[in-house]
């Protein structure tokens, strides 16, 4: 399995406004910090906004924070957000399924299952878990 620029993109996003709490942080910032090009963190950041993860301040003193606390953003809520649309393969189409193995194809099954089980680990675990006391982290994406 291997997640899209976008979530990663979005995760670092997240992580970068976790470790500035009650900071107005830059698209600018982020990209420098996090290798990244602005223009890619543009669309991500229109994206975390709409969905409420972060708000975002137009405008001269510009930026972004986080829309709620880090603790309770689920790494899990994250990744189906940004990649949901996305089917993991493509017996999980729906109508654009043309595998001839569908209907008795038991991977399928498998598959779905493991999925669910990669979302449920990944609910278990917030931003906030993810940068606290992570002085290595801090040290990259502090402001």
């Amino acid at each position: 399995m291997r997640l899209t620029i976008r979530t990663n993109l979005a995760m670092r996003v997240l992580m970068y406004c976790a470790v500035n709490p009650g900071q107005t942080v830059r698209k600018q910032d982020i990209a420098a910090r996090c290798n990244a090009s602005e223009n890619h963190l543009a669309q991500v950041i229109h994206s975390l906004g709409l969905l409420g993860f972060i708000k975002t301040h137009r405008g001269r003193g510009g930026g972004m924070q986080l829309a709620r606390d880090a603790a309770e953003i689920s790494v899990g809520s994250v990744m189906r957000a940004m990649e949901g649309d996305l089917p993991f393969t493509e017996c999980f189409a729906g109508g654009g399924n043309t595998c001839p193995l569908s209907g008795s194809c038991r991977l399928s099954c498998v598959l779905a299952d493991a999925v669910e089980a990669f979302y449920a680990q990944l609910d278990r675990q917030t931003v906030a878990d993810l940068v606290k006391d992570n002085k290595g982290l801090e040290a990259v994406l502090a402001a």
